[in-house]
């Protein structure tokens, strides 16, 4: 068991090529996704308001995970930060960050785990 701890703790992720996203002055990162399919192009067309992106604002702790991902930080690297910077508001600090990590990444497609 304690190996596989070791796996989970040693992945490294990266932001997904092409993901748009903005970071405000105090550091909470909106995610950026185009609205291009073929009937929302149709309906703009036809004068209807639909906005050209879907804006998803992470809260304070999801903007720090995800601005920490850069391709060469391990969950167990990001997991230190955290909890260097929230302390013991970061508890349960690995189960938060392993399920936040798994949601941005198998269903959100925001991230993905890097190719050794």
């Amino acid at each position: 068991m304690a190996s596989n701890n070791e796996e989970v703790l040693s992945i490294v992720y990266k932001i997904q090529d092409g993901l748009e996203y903005e970071v405000s002055e105090e550091g909470i990162a909106t995610i950026l996704e185009k609205q291009d399919h073929a009937v929302q192009k149709l309906f703009r067309k036809l004068k209807f308001r639909i906005p050209e992106y879907k804006k998803t604002s992470l809260d304070e702790y999801g903007s720090c995970v995800f601005l920490l991902i850069d391709g060469r930080r391990t969950v167990r690297d990001i997991g230190e930060s955290l909890e260097a910077r929230y302390c013991d508001k970061a508890y349960p600090l690995y189960e938060r960050l392993l399920l936040f990590l798994n949601h941005i990444d198998v269903n959100c497609h925001y991230i993905e785990k890097t190719k050794f």
